[in-house]
């Protein structure tokens, strides 16, 4: 009988849907108050792992609906008086319940523990099994198309901004892509809804960093983290237009020195030689991608204003161009 309670309390393998089968026991600890149990969701299979959680598509055995779960991997030790990981699922947890409402966000749907243990669930919908990085790779997006997804992220970069949290590490594998091409920002565990100073230390995926992340003052966690957003976002438009990865260095030095020879290279000149030229390029889209892409942070567009320059106002989304995105997602 104790071995049977044992067994019932042991804290499952991290890398399979064990998670979710683990039996309870009256020994074990309750669920935090708040937490629905996980075992109201059943394991379908493992979609992918982030910086510290895996992501599985399960189905709510309540509703039939389809989601996804995050399960925050526990580690050793603690992290601010809780055990660790728990401060990630928690600021992780808040960003997206402020986020409620916005469709450009993956949406909150519950958060969710197991009875026998200290692990914690972030339940969300499920958008789809592709990131914009599968769409990308090798296949450049037309200057409509390219106006009509991002349009569509400057929304929710808009969203998060003005529910006042940052993401800090956007990037085409963290942003979902639904049906007729609707695009989900997903994976919060970067984010934050604090002023900086921010930890000292580089955050988010190096090809997608600033300027100021990388100077000293950047490194000490100085820089606006909403800025910093917007660099990103011009790095996924610069990415959509050439079907290619915007920067390619492998270490903070060598990205810092690329970051300075686009400068240089002048974006919103016509003749500028940045990611091969786009000569094809409007002027209109050529400065929007010159504004997110400000070497300077003080200068840099704004998700609000970038939505509300030329490019978007004056000419509506096609139907065509629609069509053309729904198919390639379908």
């Amino acid at each position: 009988m104790a071995a049977a309670v044992a067994m019932a309390c042991k804290r499952p393998a991290p890398d399979g849907g064990d998670a979710f089968l683990a039996a309870a026991s009256p020994c074990c600890k309750k669920p935090r108050p708040l937490f629905t149990s996980i075992f109201n969701y059943e394991y379908l299979h493992k979609l992918g792992a982030g910086s510290y959680g895996v992501v599985y598509k399960a189905r709510d055995r309540r509703t039939g609906e389809t989601v996804a779960v995050k399960w925050v991997r526990p580690r050793r030790g603690l992290d601010h008086g809780q055990p660790a990981n728990l401060a990630a699922f928690a600021s992780e947890r808040d960003c997206l319940a402020a986020c409620r409402g916005y469709p450009s966000v993956v949406q909150l749907r519950d958060v969710a523990s197991n009875p026998s243990n200290w692990d914690v669930f972030i339940v969300m919908e499920f958008v789809g099994a592709n990131s914009l990085r599968d769409f990308i790779a090798g296949c450049p997006f037309s200057e409509g198309e390219t106006r009509a997804l991002m349009r569509r992220l400057l929304a929710g970069v808009r969203a998060m901004h003005r529910a006042g949290m940052a993401h800090r590490d956007i990037k085409p594998g963290n942003i979902l892509v639904g049906p007729g091409f609707a695009l989900k920002i997903c994976d919060f565990g970067m984010a934050t809804t604090a002023p900086p100073p921010y930890e000292p230390y580089m955050v988010g995926t190096l090809h997608y960093n600033s300027p100021e992340q990388l100077t000293e003052s950047g490194l000490n966690g100085k820089y606006d983290a909403k800025v910093v957003d917007m660099w990103a976002a011009g790095c996924v438009m610069a990415e959509l237009l050439t079907g290619g990865r915007a920067f390619t260095s492998e270490t903070a030095k060598e990205h810092l020195l690329e970051l300075v020879e686009l400068r240089d290279y002048d974006i919103g000149s016509r003749n500028s030689l940045a990611f091969g030229g786009l000569r094809w390029l409007s002027p209109a889209g050529r400065e929007v991608l010159a504004g997110l892409l400000a070497f300077d942070g003080d200068k840099r567009m704004t998700a609000e204003a970038a939505l509300e320059h030329r490019w978007f106002t004056e000419e509506a989304d096609s139907p065509a161009v629609l069509s053309c995105l729904a198919a390639i997602a379908s």
